[in-house]
């Protein structure tokens, strides 16, 4: 932050210095940096985070999330008894929502699957972003929550476009925005990401945010326990086989009824 000092024609004097800029690259070096290096960060082949969801006055929802390279994600939460699951297997997206009676595995939308690929990238989108595919732009600096913060437009491979706000003193990811289509509507969300803990060598955000753009109701994730590398069977991300309801037996043949004898003829 610039500060005026009121040395008047000293000020003027004095020569005006360069503000270094900053490269995407840079910017993208720094947050790696931050979050533990890209070593440490490419050393997790797992990682299982459990803690409460809160959806309004309360709506508290145990919850779980596990994923594991190269693109598989099982997030579990479980309400009023009952648990509902949405999970990927790196190519296939499937979820449980007993919340709408509906006890057995479905197959998720398009929508729903494209959201779950981009999710369970576990090292996130900017790690390897060339590799990958996508583009990333400096587009410049904001100010998020009075912090100033490096605005980076992120074009994934499959075209999605969220935006990803880099606070400017930590390198840490501190609030993202993108579109999403629900029920066929492209709708704007954002998401505001912070309390970073360490973890084993790693600083991951323990507190999440997110909801609509520009409306107060929002869902929040408080992480209370993380685990890197557990032992995650595939099995777990496989959608699994809906068990066949057993057809009908048949009803056992009638007793053939007695037939009438004619009347006795005189």
């Amino acid at each position: 932050m610039l500060r005026k000092f009121g040395v008047g024609v000293l000020a003027l004097a004095l020569p005006v210095l360069p503000v270094a800029a900053q490269t995407v690259d840079e910017v993208i070096a720094k947050n790696i940096e931050a979050r533990g290096g890209l070593e440490k960060l490419k050393s997790v082949q797992s990682i299982r985070m459990t803690g409460k969801m809160m959806m309004g006055p309360g709506m508290e929802a145990p919850m779980s999330l596990e994923i594991k390279r190269p693109r598989s994600l099982r997030m579990e939460f479980t309400f009023q008894g009952m648990t509902g699951v949405q999970a990927y297997d790196g190519k296939n997206g499937w979820s449980i929502s007993p919340f709408q009676g509906k006890k057995d595995p479905e197959p998720m939308s398009p929508d729903d699957v494209k959201d779950a690929e981009e999710e369970a990238d576990i090292d996130g989108p900017l790690i390897d972003y060339k590799a990958k595919g996508h583009t990333v732009e400096l587009v410049g600096k904001e100010k998020v929550e009075g912090s100033d913060a490096f605005k980076l437009k992120v074009t994934l491979k499959n075209g999605t476009v969220r935006h990803q706000y880099i606070d400017a003193e930590s390198f840490l990811e501190i609030k993202t925005e993108a579109k999403r289509t629900i029920r066929g509507s492209e709708m704007e969300f954002e998401s505001t990401i912070g309390d970073y803990k360490d973890v084993e060598g790693l600083l991951i955000a323990h507190s999440i945010q997110s909801g609509a753009k520009g409306r107060p109701e929002k869902q929040n994730i408080v992480v209370e326990k993380i685990e890197l590398n557990p032992v995650l069977d595939d099995a777990r991300f496989r959608m699994p086989e809906t068990p066949k309801a057993e057809a009908p037996k048949a009803a056992p043949a009638a007793a053939a009824a007695p037939k009438a004898k004619p009347p006795a003829q005189d």
